[in-house]
C-alpha cells in the first residue's frame, strides 16, 4: 500500500497536482497543512487534509485519524503539539488513537523515525524547505514487517529512503 504525503505547500496549487500526478495510484493522499487553499479547491480532492497554522479555511479539521487496512493513520499539522520544539505531545496524541503512522508538518523539515511502534513522519516542504534545499514530499509504502519511507524532490528525484520494523 502507497501514501503520499506533502505538508506545506503555501498557497502553490500547481506543485500539489504535479507531486500527485507522480503517483496516480497512491492508497491515500495526505496533505498535512498550510495548503492555504481553500479546503474545496480541486488540488486537494480526495485528500485526507488538515488545518495549519496559515490556513483560514475554518472548514479544515485540526485532525485526521482514518484506518487503511489495518493501519491507523493520524494526521496533523503540527502547530497545536509544538513540533518544532518536542514531538512529546504528538506521540501522546498518537498513542491516544492508536495510531502507527503519525504525519505531519509545521517545521518544513523532512524525517521520519519510529518510537514505540509508531512512525512519524514531516514530509518537509514543498514551497520554503528548512535544513536542505531541496523541496520535498514523502512516500510510504506498507509491508506486512515494515513501512519504507521515500523522500522525493518536487520533481521526482529521490532524496533518500527509510525502512523500519513494524509490529
Amino acid at each position: 500500500m502507497q501514501i503520499l504525503v506533502m505538508s506545506d505547500t503555501h498557497g502553490d496549487s500547481n506543485v500539489i497536482e504535479k507531486v500527485r500526478s507522480f503517483y496516480p495510484n497512491a492508497d491515500a493522499f495526505i496533505h498535512c497543512g498550510d495548503s492555504e487553499l481553500p479546503f474545496s479547491h480541486k488540488a486537494l480532492d480526495g485528500m485526507k487534509k488538515v488545518r495549519g497554522n496559515c490556513d483560514i479555511d475554518k472548514a479544515f479539521p485540526n485532525e485526521e485519524v482514518f484506518d487503511l487496512a489495518d493501519i491507523t493513520v493520524f494526521v496533523t499539522h503540527g502547530h497545536l503539539f509544538n513540533v518544532k520544539t518536542s514531538i512529546l505531545s504528538l506521540s501522546y496524541r498518537a498513542k491516544e488513537v492508536n495510531a502507527q503512522i503519525a504525519c505531519f508538518g509545521h517545521s518544513h523539515i523532512l524525517g521520519a523515525e519510529m518510537i514505540d511502534d509508531v512512525l512519524f513522519l514531516n514530509p518537509g516542504s514543498l514551497l520554503k524547505p528548512r535544513g536542505r534545499i531541496e523541496k520535498s514530499f514523502a512516500l510510504v509504502e506498507t509491508k506486512d514487517t515494515y513501512f519504507e519511507v521515500k523522500f522525493f524532490t518536487d520533481d521526482n528525484s529521490p532524496i533518500s529512503t527509510h525502512k523500519f520494523m513494524r509490529k
